[in-house]
């Protein structure tokens, strides 16, 4: 049976949809927001409820695996349960675990989040290649087997990843840089667009010096609560502008648990963005 590779799945739904991506981030003071306990019951009844307010009209959610996994294994349950639910109703999900290991090890994250016959079966992984990018090839060989996909710490929103991500090579070319590359050869000849994606964070201001055009998605954090705005999205990403997925995260589930005021503001972050990227 041949599968739809990730890549033309996505191009499908931020064409039909939008590009919007919304996270599902449970942490403890979100949930006391919305006047729930830091308990699995509050962790259902969030989680339910963003899924059932947004998921016929976003194109991608992204659960945060960690919040999930602080309880133990009724919050993985209940994770299995989200994506489940997301991806029945149409909306893609990418996992946000951020996985990155060796051998044997990467391998079983992999089977994890990418494997279909898995309960935590995902659209898409971000993964860390820090341990050098080969030592992702177990996730990038299971992805294209399953018509899974994965995007990779790149360029990240946080001020820490700087010192990694910019330091330079003896080719003279930064780790960032040499992470789009390895991506944008991962996504050679594919139509309308490849399936191996990287992280970039829509705060970062010019990224000129940058080839962001990896034929690939850039999932872009810092919408919103970081600071960035959809108006920023063409000033940092150029003329790959079109490939972004914005992640809002905090800017829409504050609304929470008001199921209008969580589709409204989501409604309202997908109508900028359109604007912004459609000038």
């Amino acid at each position: 049976m041949t599968v739809t590779p990730f890549g033309t799945r996505l191009r499908a739904a931020m064409d039909s949809r939008g590009p919007l991506c919304v996270g599902i981030d449970p942490h403890a003071a979100l949930l006391a927001q919305w006047g729930l306990q830091d308990d699995i019951a509050g962790l259902e009844r969030f989680s339910r409820t963003v899924v059932e307010a947004l998921a016929e009209s976003v194109a991608v959610f992204k659960p945060q695996a960690a919040f999930f996994e602080r309880f133990g294994s009724k919050g993985v349950a209940v994770l299995e349960k989200t994506v489940a639910d997301a991806r029945a109703a149409g909306t893609l999900v990418v996992m946000d675990a951020k996985r990155g290991d060796i051998g044997s090890t990467m391998a079983a994250y992999a089977s994890a989040f990418l494997d279909p016959a898995s309960p935590l079966f995902s659209d898409a992984l971000t993964v860390s290649p820090y341990l050098g990018y080969g030592s992702l090839k177990p996730a990038v060989d299971l992805a294209r087997e399953s018509g899974a996909g994965l995007f990779v710490l790149a360029l990240t929103s946080n001020p820490e990843g700087a010192e990694v991500q910019r330091a330079v090579r003896e080719d003279g070319r930064t780790i960032g840089a040499t992470m789009l590359a390895h991506l944008a050869a991962e996504n050679a000849d594919a139509a309308p667009m490849g399936s191996f994606g990287a992280v970039v964070g829509a705060t970062l201001g010019d990224l000129s010096t940058f080839d962001l055009d990896i034929n690939g998605p850039l999932l872009a954090p810092g919408i919103g609560a970081q600071g960035a705005t959809a108006a920023d999205l063409p000033g940092v990403f150029g003329k790959a502008v079109r490939n972004v997925v914005p992640n809002v995260s905090r800017g829409v589930l504050k609304h929470g648990p008001d199921v209008s005021a969580l589709r409204d503001s989501a409604r309202r972050f997908a109508d900028e963005i359109h604007e912004a990227v459609s000038a």
